[in-house]
């Protein structure tokens, strides 16, 4: 019998959808586009650079025809900045999302991975969705093409740690009964806190059953008490007559 699957993408699932973020890489030597079920990709031609899918750009890094140029969030002044906006400018907030880039007819229906959020032309100040697995990806199969990788894995660190941090402190609101506002939350940051957080609700909603199973044992309780008590009133009044 097979176990049912839980609810959601797994980090594993959310890392192979971040595959198809576009990057920016710098080819060593030329490469004809390629027809692929996502669309063609572009005729790389070095030293110019190219945005393809970010599963393309770590094969040709893997088979070195070619390096990957980190985003602009992904330097460390970024990276800092936006440190510093989570701890002291807003610290019961996430920093704001890049904005989405208006479609041709001035509709906004493009969602991640199919945005420009990883290329070298995007906002240095604005955390993309796939924001931590692409770091980590990136730091793993191309660190020579970070000027200061391990800054990077600690500024990435402090920024994951304080993130999660305002992740399992909006469980206080949760208990007092109010919502909890997660724009700008990323989707490994979702996937890990979905077993913390959906473990809260479901304590809450047992708990909640029970003070309502206590209410109404209680006022079934009242209710036949108060009967009793108006029966014995009116013996006493026979009597008295």
């Amino acid at each position: 019998m097979a176990l049912p699957l839980p609810p959601g993408l797994t980090p594993p699932e959310i890392a192979f959808l971040c595959e198809m973020e576009l990057v920016t890489v710098i080819p060593r030597q030329r490469l004809e586009g390629l027809d692929l079920l996502g669309g063609p990709t572009p005729t790389l031609i070095p030293p110019h650079r190219s945005n393809i899918p970010l599963w393309f750009a770590l094969l040709l890094k893997r088979q070195r025809r070619a390096n990957i140029a980190p985003p602009p969030w992904l330097h460390p002044t970024s990276l800092a900045a936006i440190l510093q906006f989570e701890t002291e400018k807003s610290t019961d907030a996430f920093s704001p999302p890049p904005r989405l880039p208006p479609s041709a007819d001035g509709s906004n229906t493009t969602s991640p991975p199919f945005l420009p959020f990883s290329v070298v032309d995007a906002a240095a100040d604005a955390l993309p969705y796939h924001w931590l697995e692409l770091g980590e990806i990136l730091l793993e199969a191309a660190p020579d093409d970070f000027e200061e990788p391990d800054q990077v894995r600690r500024l990435m660190r402090d920024l994951r740690e304080v993130r999660m941090a305002k992740l399992r402190a909006g469980v206080d609101v949760l208990d007092a009964g109010g919502g909890f506002k997660m724009n700008g939350v990323g989707g490994m940051e979702v996937a890990e806190g979905r077993a913390f957080i959906g473990g809260v609700i479901d304590g809450l909603r047992k708990i909640g059953a029970s003070r309502e199973q206590q209410r109404r044992d209680r006022e079934r309780e009242e209710r036949e008490n108060g009967y009793t008590a108006t029966t014995d009133d009116d013996d006493d009044d026979q009597m008295d007559m």
